[in-house]
């Protein structure tokens, strides 16, 4: 048996600003020897903590046949980023994106698009990226045009493209792009390059089908989990029951290896591991070790005692008022002397990613000293420079294989014990070959970095009018502060859907108290988004109750400094047939109710209608309507699919979804302890796509926030209860 020593887990420390992108586009030729190579570095808007530009890459390959190979800064995991890379490059290039070869593009300094890095998270991948990929298109474009007018001896003015085609109209003569890469190749890049007006897009803006799609439907997409390198073995690993207990021996460990296909055993940092031939192999034995555990020196430990529910009234029992991390005018002595002041705190619960892929990575270590690590990840970099840290190496002997995700939104960031990569590294190196780790369902659920536990306190004041003063007390952590270093205010996941909004409420304040959790913690599909605007919008709905007035009538009123608010109010209105709050009966005889909510996530206005009912004592959503105006839009295929999608994530938090916590240990190991949304639980999707001329939000996430809130606000309306705390299924409805 093998022990391998634990690395100290602690925080990467990386700004925040170091996410911020910006600048214009130069770009350099490259020659691969097959075709043209197109290269774009950008100057990036100085990060205020560095003070230094950093330069970003994303490569265009033209083959001789045509085709286009795209290097793509982002990963692909579902939301279509891919086909939305070739869609906008192919756009300038004037190249159908059906004729592009999508990858990812290995870790490395060229490649950081966001400020001298690069994420795929934060809903941010299009919108951080958009122009710099119109440039690179248009100035491939603009090469190949100048070889063409070199081989016909014209002047470039005179020519113009069709799609894959470079035309003078005046000999009629075409060629195509293949048939010119090898010439335009050597020609130096332009310095400046017009981009298409808007009105002459061929397919931005247009419902396209994604790239990616026949692949998956097929079998044919590969995973990480379906990864294979010769010579590799397969560990299966059993983990500390607890964060912080670390194995110090296996009672029945010549059994083990004595175990048909073992190879080795070893003991990892909170870990045991079983290397087999095969990974049913593996499995089955690393599940028959008989460990003895003890608390470990380093890192998080999780208490015996630890439970949800505990944890729970802790954040209740924190007293206020907080880092204060937004205020206007003096909501409290507003409070201190209104004449009708309601109050009220909501909580919502641990989340698992639950995502299909379970974790898996494979580490294989070179003669040359290199090292070679295939796994999902949405930060290439990231995981380049830790990996490297790990195996003792320089960060450029580590060649980053990223792998298309099998289920992401904040799953394949660095989060400590929450991933497999240090495992496969140290199982490699301990044997000498290469290594897939690869996680069951179980360990997932163990060792997943979950949605923190959200708990506010609201007060608020109202008159006539409804609200004139509103003070917010957010309890707890967020993700950024435990894994970045960001301190209370500038922790947007910690109180975002709290701050700017968008209601012209005069007096407000939100005030942060931290609370850290001993739980493993990540980002969780839009964040601090996904539990406090249900906070936030279930409680402006208790203040319009107050008031008497009608919820939507409301905020209509609040929103009267914003017309691009009030219009995408307006437009959910009129989507779901008018407004109409409720109880009334349904053509199938069903009393249901609705209710409102909007959100302000990730650069996009989202403004959500819910329709419930309650059968034998639980709630069903019937039809949900989203009117989204993320202020620019790519493809609308990819954003309807998208809302959907957010808004099934959104109904399972609201209905089901909660990770409980007993005895320091999650008290779900698989999907059937932990409840998600059902087929026959899913409503009717109504989206509308309202594209205002607005800076270009996100997609991925900004559907999921209104769900919560107008879910609880049409059952408060149909049932008279006003749910604080999620899921619903904890609740009795008589």
């Amino acid at each position: 048996m093998n022990q391998i020593p634990a690395k100290p887990r602690g925080p990467l420390n990386v700004s925040r600003r170091k996410f911020l992108f910006g600048g214009a586009a130069t770009l350099a030729v490259a020659s691969t020897g097959t075709g043209l190579t197109l290269a774009t570095f950008l100057p990036t808007r100085v990060a205020r903590a560095q003070q230094a530009g950093v330069d970003v890459a994303a490569f265009l390959e033209l083959l001789p046949d045509g085709t286009a190979v795209f290097q793509s800064p982002f990963i692909e995991g579902g939301q279509g980023i891919y086909s939305a890379m070739a869609q906008i490059v192919g756009e300038e290039l004037d190249l159908d994106p059906a004729r592009f070869i999508v990858q990812a593009a290995p870790s490395g300094d060229p490649f950081g698009v966001m400020g001298g890095m690069r994420i795929t998270g934060g809903s941010s991948s299009v919108r951080s990226s958009y122009q710099v990929m119109r440039q690179l298109g248009a100035s491939a474009r603009a090469m190949l045009i100048e070889a063409a007018a070199q081989e016909w001896d014209v002047d470039g003015s005179e020519l113009t493209t069709e799609p894959g085609l470079v035309i003078h109209a005046a000999s009629g003569r075409e060629v195509a792009y293949g048939e010119l890469a090898a010439v335009a190749m050597d020609l130096p890049v332009p310095a400046e390059v017009a981009l298409k007006d808007p009105s002459q897009f061929r397919w931005i803006r247009q419902p396209l089908a994604r790239l990616d799609v026949r692949d998956k439907s097929t079998g044919r997409a590969n995973f990480s989990i379906d990864f294979q390198v010769e010579g590799m073995l397969t560990a299966a690993v059993q983990h500390a029951p607890r964060l912080g207990l670390v194995p110090v021996s296996i009672t029945n460990q010549s059994e083990i290896e004595q175990m048909r296909g073992v190879h080795s055993v070893h003991m990892l940092a909170g870990a045991v591991a079983v290397v087999a031939d095969r990974f049913w192999q593996a499995r089955r034995a690393v599940e028959a070790c008989e460990v003895e555990w003890e608390p470990g020196e380093s890192g998080i430990s999780m208490p015996e005692d630890f439970s949800s529910q505990a944890f729970r009234a802790k954040l209740a029992d924190e007293p206020g008022p907080g880092t204060e991390v937004e205020a206007e005018g003096d909501a409290l002595a507003v409070l201190e002397t209104a004449e009708t002041v309601i109050e009220a705190a909501y909580d919502a619960p641990y989340l698992a990613h639950a995502q299909l892929e379970p974790p898996s990575a494979t580490a294989r270590f070179n003669e040359d000293g290199t090292l070679d690590v295939w796994l999902p990840n949405q930060a290439p970099e990231m995981f380049q420079a830790a990996i490297a840290a790990q195996a003792g190496i320089e960060p450029e002997n580590v060649r980053i294989h990223s792998q298309m995700l099998g289920g992401f939104f904040g799953r394949h960031f660095l989060y400590g014990a929450a991933n497999p990569f240090p495992q496969a590294i140290a199982l490699a190196q301990a044997i000498g070959r290469p290594v897939k780790v690869l996680w069951t369902r179980e360990e997932e659920f163990l060792r997943d970095a979950l949605r923190p536990m959200g708990y506010a306190r609201f007060r608020g004041a109202v008159d006539e009018n409804g609200p004139v003063a509103l003070s917010i007390e957010v309890v707890g952590e967020g993700a950024a502060s435990r894994w970045f270093g960001s301190p209370p205010d500038q922790d947007g996941g910690a109180h975002e859907g709290l701050t700017a909004k968008p209601y012209a409420i005069a007096d407000r304040r939100v005030g942060h108290v931290v609370v850290k959790t001993p739980a493993e913690i990540g980002f969780w599909r839009s964040v601090g988004h996904s539990m406090h605007d249900y906070f936030y919008e279930s409680f402006l709905d208790e203040m319009a109750q107050a008031a008497g007035l009608d919820p939507f009538e409301m905020r209509m009123n609040l929103l009267s400094e914003s017309e691009r608010h009030r219009n995408l109010l307006a437009a959910v209105g009129e989507l779901s047939g008018g407004w109409q709050p409720g109880p009334y009966t349904a053509d199938d005889g069903t009393t249901r109710a609705r209710g409102v909510a909007m959100a302000s996530p990730f650069g996009s206005e989202v403004a959500t209608i819910a329709e419930v009912s309650v059968l034998n004592d639980s709630v069903q959503v019937h039809q949900i309507w989203v009117a989204i105006d993320p202020g620019q839009i790519v493809n609308p295929a990819v954003i309807e699919a998208q809302v959907q999608s957010a808004v099934a994530l959104g109904v399972s938090q609201t209905l089901v979804e909660e990770l409980v916590y007993e005895n320091g240990q999650p008290t779900a190991r698989n999907f059937g302890p932990y409840q998600i949304l059902r087929p026959s639980q899913m409503p009717q999707v109504h989206v509308k796509i309202i594209e205002s001329g607005a800076p270009m939000g996100g997609i991925g996430e900004p559907g999921v926030p209104g769900v919560p809130p107008a879910i609880v606000n049409a059952v408060a309306t149909l049932t008279g209860q006003r749910i604080r705390s999620l899921p619903l299924s904890k609740h009795s409805f008589g």
